[in-house]
């Protein structure tokens, strides 16, 4: 099959590529894509090994080949050297003041009959009372994990008497809560 996109490296960027192969510590995507950039390379002073012969040298599949060769005619040799940022950007379901609601529904009396609120119940009451149009349940639990300190601060006090640690109101031991001096 026709390649699309041929490489051929002037004698400066062999000489950099070769450096970053033979280099002490550097990433292993970066050596990787050098040595086979240098095994593609279809200049007088290169190779020019067919994308099978280069994948078996380098130990990738041909088709991690053909990205890389295209993605160094498009975009340049600096750009196949370096990882590639995140495209994909998520907004937050949750702002400050929807998480703040959230956390005083969870912390005000759950729905009759029912002993606690659930996740599920949560997700459901945000939705109801049109905080946001929709959220999922594990929204609702990264919030509450993420606000937690806080949560159990109301419902936790320090024993100085006896310096035995936290307790919950009740006197029941606060489980794993350990005071820090």
């Amino acid at each position: 099959m026709k390649k699309l996109y041929i490489i051929c490296l002037t004698l400066e960027e062999r000489q950099r590529l070769h450096a970053l192969v033979h280099t002490g510590r550097v990433a292993a995507y970066k050596r990787r894509n050098a040595q086979l950039l240098l095994f593609a390379d279809e200049s007088e002073a290169g190779p020019g090994m067919s994308d099978r012969e280069v994948a078996e040298r380098v130990g990738v599949t041909r088709q991690t080949v053909e990205n890389v060769r295209r993605r160094c005619v498009l975009e340049g040799l600096e750009r196949v050297l370096e990882r590639r940022k995140r495209s994909r950007e998520r907004s937050r379901v949750l702002d400050g003041e929807a998480e703040a609601q959230l956390i005083a529904i969870a912390c005000s009396e759950p729905p009759g009959g029912r002993a606690r609120w659930t996740l599920h119940l949560l997700a459901e009451e945000v939705q109801k009372r049109r905080i946001v149009a929709s959220v999922s349940h594990e929204t609702v639990r990264q919030v509450l994990k993420k606000r937690r300190q806080t949560l159990a601060a109301a419902h936790v006090v320090h024993s100085a008497e006896a310096k035995r640690g936290f307790r919950v109101r009740d006197g029941a031991g606060a489980g794993r809560v350990h005071a820090t001096a």
